[in-house]
């Protein structure tokens, strides 16, 4: 293509340009020049993001001003000229324009795509207009012409059946006729276009985004949301969360078991927790999540010889709860009517973990004896596995299969409905407990001896192993934490809770103030500043932020106080 000059000085040759201070076949600016403006090339490119965003936000003379000062250009003029006629629905124009683009292309199918999603814009706005004629003229003679993309012409072809516009609109997920989706079309087009030619859409947002994303990233302490988002975060300093913010303080000590209490969850919604104790007694609480506190809600009795592992349902209404070692049946409980079913093959059963499927229509239990049955809501055992000796169970999130950690210190995947297993890792020590990562591809387990490791369940390797913990051969329960599961805490045999930062193996935090080992900790998955332990101290402690904490003047005779010498190292 032949040299191409714009209107505001600013000369084309297949890349926008800047003036640098000198003036350009007689169009550079001369108070530019005087001053000595000599901009690199990453300056000009600073210079072109920002007159970007300008002009998005409709300061159009500031960015002309810009341009003309600098001498550099946003866009090539025919990419200019493109996008107005795409914008203004001109399709004759703006397949012109395409053709005296086509030699800034590169490759020759970026044409094609471009022409065809400008052509499929213009046939879906004849159609919303009623113009079916001029829309089939488009199908026959256009689009199909191009040989290209053709199930997605079969399928536009299937649009001229409908019979309104609010059908249409329905059947192809489209915004309809007007600046909307006409700008949604430029935003594809333009991912075709090199950034020399035309800079990707709010490019200078995104460049922030990234900023503020890493940022959160290396955030020691950051736990309360997805990820970072301009209109929330402050860009004159960077981000950082206050480490009082973390939940690492006693909101909370409750006595209300009377003998070792051995686990604790909260229900999927994040509004109860539910503990297990030796006193053969489930508490169901309450969680407030405005002063990261919990209230007794109800006691689900009669857990002979105790409660030690419990497994909600997905809808948070539904609860399995498992005893220790040698316990042959479970409890099927709904803790709204209270009623509860229990589920046993035989008495030689010894049925100790278990786990729903993602849909909860269907759950698995299993224990040391070789029992390993897939059952459904009513109790009825659908599947079954013989000679499995089971101490952790936990459903994938494809709903199928099930991954079991069992006596030879594996974890193996199976599958009830294609009779097929498959090895997962190998551990050289008993695993006494695991958990999975929300997105599926973690697996963090409790090593008897060794402490807690992060297996990759994909790569099906050993990532990190955990420091600080004290694991002997009690059973543990460890928890991942924070909206994007990048914290991790574990119970441990020396009274403490410890917290992780998930990619770093040293503690992020030690908590102080159980006075027997920890056996397990939950962290709260919708109100992530709440983190629960329970011990064999007979106690449970909720964890919050620092402003959450009790008034030290006032007394509580539950002993929510007496939290003032707890330390968090």
């Amino acid at each position: 293509m032949d040299k191409m000059q714009s209107s505001n000085g600013c000369v084309q040759n297949g890349t926008p340009s800047c003036s640098n201070g000198a003036a350009e076949n007689g169009h550079g600016d001369a108070d530019n020049a005087d001053n000595g403006v000599a901009l690199t090339q990453t300056n000009q490119e600073i210079v072109q993001l920002i007159g970007q965003y300008l002009k998005n936000e409709g300061l159009t003379r500031t960015c002309d001003s810009l341009i003309n000062e600098s001498g550099c250009c946003l866009d090539h003029p025919a990419a200019t000229k493109f996008q107005q006629h795409v914008l203004d629905g001109d399709w004759t124009k703006a397949d012109h324009d395409l053709q005296e683009l086509r030699p800034l292309l590169g490759q020759s199918t970026n044409l094609l795509e471009m022409k065809f999603l400008i052509l499929e814009q213009k046939y879906l706005e004849y159609l919303e207009d009623a113009r079916v004629l001029d829309a089939l003229h488009v199908l026959r003679n256009e689009l199909t012409p191009l040989q290209h993309n053709t199930a997605r012409v079969h399928q536009l072809s299937s649009y001229m059946m409908c019979s309104n516009t609010e059908e249409l609109r329905q059947r192809t997920n489209w915004q309809g006729k007007g600046v909307r989706s006409r700008t949604i079309l430029m935003n594809k087009v333009q991912s075709y276009l090199p950034p020399s030619i035309m800079l990707p859409p709010n490019r200078l947002q995104e460049l922030l985004n990234q900023a503020l994303e890493l940022q959160v990233l290396r955030c020691t302490h950051h736990i309360t949301s997805e990820g970072a988002a301009l209109p929330n975060d402050t860009l004159l300093v960077d981000h950082s969360c206050p480490k009082s913010s973390f939940p690492l303080f006693t909101i909370q000590i409750l006595h209300d078991h009377c003998d070792e209490v051995w686990f604790c969850q909260f229900s999927p919604d994040g509004k109860k927790l539910a503990t297990g104790s030796k006193d053969q007694n489930v508490i169901i609480w309450d969680v407030n999540p405005e002063t990261c506190t919990i209230s007794l809600k109800k006691v689900l009795e009669g857990h002979n010889p105790g409660a030690a592992y419990i497994s909600w349902n997905p809808d948070s209404i539904h609860m399995i709860v498992c005893g220790p070692d040698e316990t042959p049946e479970i409890w099927l409980w709904n803790i709204e009517t209270e009623n509860f079913l229990k589920v046993n093959q035989s008495a030689e059963d010894a049925l100790t973990c278990c786990a729903w499927n993602k849909d909860g229509s269907k759950f698995v239990v299993g224990g040391i004896r070789g029992h390993f049955y897939q059952c459904d809501l009513e109790g009825n055992i659908l599947d079954s596995w013989e000679g499995v000796r089971i101490h952790g169970l936990w459903y994938r999130k494809d709903g199928k299969t099930v991954l079991a950690s069992d006596a030879h210190h594996r974890i193996r995947s199976y599958v009830f409905e294609e009779v097929s297993d498959q090895h997962i890792l190998q551990e050289d020590h008993p695993i006494m407990s695991f958990t999975v990562h929300k997105n599926d591809n973690l697996a963090l387990l409790n090593v008897a001896t060794q402490g807690v490791h992060l297996w990759d369940l994909n790569d099906k390797c050993l990532v990190r192993r955990y420091q600080g913990v004290t694991q002997g051969h009690f059973t543990i329960h460890s928890t991942f934490g924070g909206s994007n599961h990048d914290f991790i805490a574990s119970g441990s045999e020396d009274y403490k809770v410890y917290v992780w930062n998930i990619r770093n193996e040293q503690p992020l935090a030690i908590l102080q103030g159980h006075a027997k080992t920890v056996n397990c900790v939950a962290w709260n998955p919708v109100y992530h500043n709440m983190l629960v332990s329970v011990s064999d101290d007979h106690t449970i402690r909720v964890w919050g932020p620092k402003d959450k904490m009790p008034k030290p003047t006032v007394s509580s005779s539950n002993g929510e106080n007496g939290t003032w010498n707890d330390m968090v190292s």
